[in-house]
């Protein structure tokens, strides 16, 4: 599975299966061995037409959002090895991509000067981690104490502004659920 940090299960990707008919398969059941639980999966490499399980033919970039690529790639399961759950190319995954740039693209944007100032953060805190540990994890301190009273705040006012849950999903890349939830925990916080 594919994800960033920043959109989290909101949008974590994999490279799905298609079936001959065109359609997308159940999620199969994987059993992890002995023991009450199974894993479900639509990745390409459960399709392989063991286990009771229909064959895919093509696969694409799918996304946990409900997105599907529009290119389909075909399987040549005489060249696969399922073992590795690797698919042969990557452009399902440089799909999968493009697909997060554009939900990117509909976020609400960060200032420059802020997202220029974030990555100088990161830049000297990463320097700082190898140099000093000590002064950066007290640096990590400070930034959390920051980020509690900020997010806090903010939530109180994004909800005072009283935008449904899709447009709040919408701002952060996320799901509405997702959006809702993170709104809460910083409230609470």
């Amino acid at each position: 599975m594919w994800a960033t940090e920043e959109y989290g299960k909101s949008h974590e990707g994999w490279v799905g299966a298609v079936l001959a008919d065109g359609t997308e398969p159940k999620p199969a059941h994987i059993d992890p061995g002995s023991g009450p639980n199974f894993r479900q999966t639509r990745e390409w490499w459960a399709y392989s037409g063991s286990l009771g399980r229909p064959r895919a033919s093509r696969a694409r970039g799918a996304c946990s959002c409900g997105w599907r690529g529009e290119n389909e790639y075909l399987i040549d399961w005489d060249q696969v090895d399922v073992r590795t759950q690797e698919f042969p190319s990557l452009e399902p995954l440089s799909d999968w991509e493009r697909h997060i740039d554009s939900v990117a693209a509909l976020t609400v944007p960060l200032p420059t000067e802020l997202a220029d100032l974030l990555e100088q953060v990161d830049t000297q805190l990463t320097r700082l981690a190898d140099e000093a540990p000590l002064a950066a994890i007290k640096a990590v301190i400070a930034l959390e104490s920051t980020m509690k009273r900020v997010a806090r705040n903010s939530a109180a006012y994004a909800e005072a502004d009283g935008l449904s849950g899709e447009a709040l999903g919408q701002a952060l890349g996320l799901s509405p659920a997702a959006a809702e939830s993170r709104l809460l925990r910083y409230r609470l916080r």
